[in-house]
């Protein structure tokens, strides 16, 4: 059924006979996430190509439209790249994470709760929906804490600490703002940047923003969109389906690496919070949300409990 539905999205105009077995076939898959919660994490390089953004958004909308609440949470790591270059500002990364000043942070919350947040509302509006641009900090919904992180120095072999600044981790995430949205055919729209405990502001990987969100919602699904189909075995082929069991041993043994690593313990840290389930996809396929949620092929890494 995958590959109908996958010929019916790319294959424009079609019949209206195929149009309604495209609507029959997706009908169970439809029924089986009515009224759920889905938290779709949008990944900077999957944002790049403005088609993709826009079919992304009608996938939003469609789900909104067929009794899902979704909930949209955006990274931006390329775009904030580009406008510190822009502005002169050199970025430094350790332990895979961006060290963030103060101009810094200044820069990334302007770029993630401004330019990106609202061309990605602009876009699902467009498209019919109705989303509402909110960051972490809206309603104290996250309050982060500072993110320390240890380093090997490749010379001596010695670990030391590294002060990344306003890079934060979510210590306590609180859905009223999402409670009062979600089931009023409003689409949240979340970037991810959180408030301390003592009210500056915080960087938070997006992943990690997107996991804690779906936790604290009780999410059916976490959708992670990035820019590579899913887990990939020794044979770079895709791993359909994974337990947290299977996926620590992947991660113990070498085959998931890299910064695949971080994003598997999203996945398992949002399931550990009650998450039935969560997706690793690639974002730059058109319709990829669709493609996964209403197929029974789906369209990446499913990892469960």
């Amino acid at each position: 059924m995958s590959a109908d539905i996958s010929a019916t999205i790319s294959a424009e105009p079609i019949d209206d006979h195929a149009k309604a077995r495209v609507l029959v076939q997706a009908l169970p898959h439809m029924q089986r996430y009515d009224d759920a919660i889905i938290v779709v994490k949008y990944g900077g390089h999957a944002m790049g190509d403005e088609q993709v953004a826009r079919d992304f958004a009608q996938d939003i909308v469609l789900l909104e439209q067929s009794g899902v609440n979704p909930v949209v949470v955006h990274g931006g790591g390329p775009q904030i790249g580009a406008m510190l270059a822009k502005l002169g500002i050199k970025s430094e990364f350790a332990a895979g994470l961006r060290i963030t000043d103060k101009a810094t942070v200044e820069i990334v919350e302007m770029v993630l709760a401004g330019s990106i947040n609202k061309s990605l509302v602009g876009f699902i509006n467009e498209a019919g929906g109705k989303a509402l641009g909110l960051s972490g900090k809206d309603g104290n919904m996250v309050v982060a804490s500072k993110v320390t992180r240890s380093v090997r120095d490749p010379g001596s072999d010695i670990e030391h600490e590294i002060d990344l600044g306003f890079v934060g981790e979510p210590s306590s995430v609180d859905t009223t703002v999402l409670d009062q949205i979600l089931g009023r055919e409003l689409i949240p729209v979340l970037a991810p940047v959180a408030t301390g405990k003592d009210g500056g502001t915080f960087n938070v990987n997006a992943d990690t923003f997107a996991g804690a969100i779906a936790g604290a919602l009780g999410a059916k699904r976490l959708l992670l969109l990035t820019d590579v189909p899913g887990v990939l075995d020794r044979n770079k082929e895709l791993i359909k389906e994974l337990t947290i069991g299977e996926a620590r041993a992947l991660i113990a043994d070498g085959t998931i690496s890299g910064g695949m690593i971080p994003k598997v313990e999203t996945c398992i840290y949002a399931l550990e919070q009650g998450v039935e389930g969560v997706v690793i996809l690639d974002g730059k396929v058109s319709h990829s949300v669709l493609l996964e949620l209403f197929t029974d092929h789906g369209a990446g890494t499913l990892i469960t409990r």
